[in-house]
């Protein structure tokens, strides 16, 4: 394919003109299942070469090869036929493939990935005409698959703009950042229980990949690699994109994290790195909480997913976290004894706050990425504030957050020392005693507020109701202590 770089602009403008898809959401839908196709058709392509006997999952009639590719006679299904066919033939297969226990994943992921997949075209001739330029990609050829792992990027930094779907994407700056600072080792696995589209995934291969040497090497690479994501969408998104890097048994899971007891987990359910963005801002059924012990039962989705981080990383395992500002300036119930359980199992060594704006523009909500290890209790730990870079009020959908500006973070990394700048902590060492003394409020090296940001209503509100559950946690336990000395039992009057 000539223009790769105008894949994306091609598919939008024949799409623009089919009355069935509403909006860019659905657009990438529609294009993330053929993509999906297409890939699967070239994987199951060099499974074939070097298994004779391999056979595929899909009927051969529903194989791309056999209903998508054009080869120009004018024999290919278009219009009606073409929507007749995929509407009640395609989907109806592969939603129902028969897929049990025993199923190999390679073959098992077709039928997860199409489970709740949506076809939105309505005009059967355009549906042909997308289909025609997703089939010219010539994955078959490295530099292009190359490339095109390229411009699914673009496809999946639009997520970010079209509507609720930005959360499924973490900046590509922020998880290589995060991948490069955890320096993952060949025999290492990865987990991310809220993996969406891959991003850390992808990132941990990319810093892993350079460290291939052997062989055994290569298949540890392949078998590096662990992700659970609840919605449907993103799921599609993330097989896809593990398949365009080279893994051909995606170990990526359509299940939700939160709905096993963390008292279960065993050491088989452990691993060496946790690498994630946990959904933030959410709210869960209480018969989630019910999963957790008491005193960990939060609410709040972030903080459940910081339990289930703890309970599943192995003994000497690392983590890199993202988490939002109320998770550390919270002091309520849950959050503190979680944060008492991350001090006193784990060793917090380092939290970077990170500027505002990161994840515009879907939150302004700021947030930091706590790195900690299953090695011993913290004795210190240090916090550094990333400034915005030089002539950047904001981060935005044309002036991203690039990794270029995470420099000054990590020269600091490696040789650390105290920044006081204007009478404000850039970079500040406090020990678990001083930390437990702020019972465990651990909004430090913040960034100084000259003028207040304006935050979109919704995200106003619950700024101010995590300040206010965290100002009334603070109040009670003052409170308690007070009457603790004086002696009065309130609740006995």
């Amino acid at each position: 394919m000539s223009n790769l770089s105008g894949f994306v602009k091609r598919l939008r403008d024949i799409m623009r003109n089919d009355a069935g898809i509403n909006g860019d959401a659905q657009r990438i839908e529609q294009i993330a299942w053929m993509l999906f196709l297409k890939v699967y058709d070239a994987k199951e392509q060099d499974w074939e070469w070097d298994d004779e006997d391999y056979v595929s999952i899909i009927p051969e009639e529903c194989r791309w090869q056999n209903w998508a590719v054009d080869d120009h006679t004018g024999t290919a299904m278009t219009g009606d036929k073409l929507l007749n066919f995929v509407n009640n033939t395609l989907f109806p297969t592969l939603k129902k493939l028969p897929v049990d226990v025993s199923t190999p994943i390679k073959k098992a992921i077709v039928q997860t990935t199409f489970a709740d997949a949506n076809q939105y075209m309505k005009d059967g001739v355009l549906l042909r005409q997308v289909i025609n330029v997703i089939d010219d990609l010539d994955l078959g050829d490295y530099e292009e698959s190359h490339a095109f792992g390229e411009i699914y990027e673009t496809i999946l930094k639009e997520l970010q703009s079209a509507g609720s779907s930005g959360e499924f994407y973490t900046p590509r700056a922020v998880t290589d950042f995060m991948a490069k600072m955890i320096n993952p080792q060949i025999g290492e696995q990865v987990a991310d229980f809220a993996c969406g589209t891959g991003g850390f995934l992808t990132s941990w291969l990319k810093e892993l990949s350079a460290k291939i040497e052997t062989t055994e090497d290569q298949s540890a690479y392949d078998a590096s690699i662990y992700g659970i994501e609840k919605k449907q969408f993103p799921y599609m998104l993330c097989i896809t994109n593990m398949l365009l890097h080279g893994i051909d048994v995606p170990k990526i899971y359509h299940d939700n994290s939160l709905l096993k007891d963390v008292l279960d987990y065993t050491r088989d359910d452990q691993f060496d790195v946790i690498l994630m963005n946990p959904p933030y801002g959410g709210n869960e059924k209480t018969e989630v909480k019910n999963h957790f012990p008491a005193d960990l039962a939060s609410s709040e989705t972030a903080d459940l997913f910081m339990s289930v981080i703890m309970y599943r990383l192995k003994k000497n395992g690392r983590a890199a976290v993202i988490l939002p500002d109320g998770f550390l300036f919270g002091t309520d119930n849950a959050k503190v004894a979680i944060k008492k359980k991350l001090f006193s199992e784990f060793n917090l060594h380092t939290v970077i706050r990170m500027p505002h704006s990161v994840f515009a523009p879907y939150t302004s909500i700021t947030t930091n990425i706590l790195f900690f290890d299953h090695t011993k209790p913290t004795e210190e730990t240090w916090f550094y504030r990333l400034d915005m870079p030089e002539g950047y009020k904001n981060f935005s959908k044309t002036k991203p957050m690039e990794l270029k500006h995470f420099d000054p973070a990590m020269d600091w990394w490696n040789n650390r020392e105290e920044i006081n700048v204007d009478g404000f902590d850039k970079a500040k060492k406090y020990t678990a005693e001083e930390i437990a003394a702020r019972n465990y409020n651990i909004d430090l090296c913040g960034y100084p507020h000259e003028e207040e940001e304006i935050l979109p209503p919704k995200e106003l509100i619950q700024q101010y109701q995590e300040k206010r559950a965290s100002l009334n946690a603070d109040i009670d336990r003052i409170l308690a202590q007070i009457t603790e000395i004086l002696g009065i039992d309130l609740e006995g009057e």
